[in-house]
């Protein structure tokens, strides 16, 4: 569904990247923590385009020890993945990122989430355009929120970025969890032709990026 609208742009990347298998794409990727044991760690929220792109950098960080796929940020209960493709919900596809403090701080995760899409580009990222791929962070807190400002604020500085910073930010109301067959759907769906034209170069740019914050490294 998510690469109907944009087929010309998918299938010229296609041809003019090289064919990346399963193994790149999964390379230093974690192991799954029982969900049992999730509540142990602290959350938070992010969105920056196709949350499969997102679940699969932010799973990428050592630290991080789950990210869940899901919709934040809109005005109707329990949204489907049907109803916010509309772009009408006013949802974000948005990610949930358990993980672990001792291993990496919010400030961390910050740079990740900076540092794997342009924040400068209003309701679109890649091929993927609509308020439902909006650059946006969800803060749970008054100190996630100054931290996030800071950022920003530092980010917006003379060569960082070619534009200014359209980053949402906003305090968390709810999210919804999505569809079980969205949950590591890059991982999962390795030569679906979405995946690998754009998630998996999107994954392998960052990982390129930051190696340093990489599980292994």
């Amino acid at each position: 569904m998510k690469i109907l609208t944009n087929i010309l742009f998918i299938t010229t990347v296609a041809l003019t990247s090289s064919c990346i298998g399963s193994d790149e794409s999964s390379h230093n990727r974690l192991e799954k923590v029982p969900a049992a044991e999730l509540n142990k760690f602290e959350k938070a929220y992010f969105a920056s385009g196709c949350f499969w792109c997102v679940e699969a950098i932010f799973e990428s960080v050592n630290g991080v020890k789950e990210a869940v796929s899901g919709y934040a940020g809109g005005k109707i209960k329990n949204p489907t993945y049907r109803q916010i493709s509309s772009g009408r919900t006013q949802h974000a596809e948005a990610v949930e990122v358990y993980y672990d403090p001792k291993e990496v701080n919010y400030d961390t995760l910050l740079t990740v989430f900076f540092g794997s899409h342009d924040p400068t580009t209003l309701n679109r990222q890649g091929p993927d355009s609509g308020p439902q791929y909006r650059s946006a962070i969800f803060y749970r807190n008054e100190e996630e929120r100054k931290l996030i400002v800071n950022h920003i604020t530092e980010l917006n500085a003379p060569d960082h970025f070619n534009g200014r910073i359209v980053t949402q930010v906003s305090k968390l109301d709810v999210f919804y969890e999505a569809e079980d067959y969205h949950q590591d759907y890059e991982r999962k769906n390795p030569n679906n032709s979405y995946v690998r034209a754009v998630s998996i170069p999107r994954l392998n740019r960052f990982k390129a990026k930051f190696p340093e914050l990489l599980i292994g490294h």
